[in-house]
């Protein structure tokens, strides 16, 4: 993926299955991050995550993880933090900025796009929003979730607990 898609330079991520919360803001904030729990993997997790998606750091709550991923060579981040604010923070010691942005799906990592009216009809139906939604916000699709986003009151929220994050620093 070029650096202009993603507005987040060349950082991409895989995240082990005790970071899905981690995983969710990485997406949130524009990072091209994957989820192992999320990916179809034949035999161990763990090896799949040390000798695939290399151009991705690895991170992880796991001790033992880590080491074999550091003595495979590759770049892996060992997460200490049980809270996803303090899990944030370490992360952020590689340059990561939580700055929302509306480019990825946090729940499978995929482009966002703008949706046709006919795509955003369709989940305002299946979902049961309300059809204002339509007329008073900016919409992001994701083609694989067939999921819609804008900045409604779970973006506040969102920016809420961001600038909280930043003033604990």
């Amino acid at each position: 993926m070029r650096s202009e898609e993603s507005g987040k330079g060349e950082l991409k991520f895989i995240c082990d299955r005790m970071l899905g919360k981690l995983a969710t803001w990485l997406r949130i904030a524009g990072y091209d991050t994957l989820y192992v729990g999320s990916i179809e993997v034949d035999g161990n997790e763990d090896t799949y995550m040390v000798h695939n998606h290399k151009d991705r750091i690895l991170l992880t709550k796991d001790r033992e993880l880590y080491r074999r991923a550091i003595s495979a060579g590759r770049r892996a981040l060992l997460i200490k933090s049980n809270s996803v604010a303090g899990q944030m923070k370490e992360v952020m010691a590689l340059g990561v900025k939580f700055e929302p942005v509306m480019n990825r799906c946090s729940v499978c990592n995929a482009l966002l796009r703008k949706p046709t009216k006919e795509e955003a009809r369709e989940v305002v139906e299946r979902e049961k929003l309300g059809d204002d939604i339509l007329e008073r916000y900016e919409l992001w699709y994701c083609e694989k979730c067939r999921k819609l986003y804008w900045m409604g009151s779970h973006w506040r929220n969102m920016l809420r607990f961001l600038e909280g994050l930043k003033s604990e620093n």
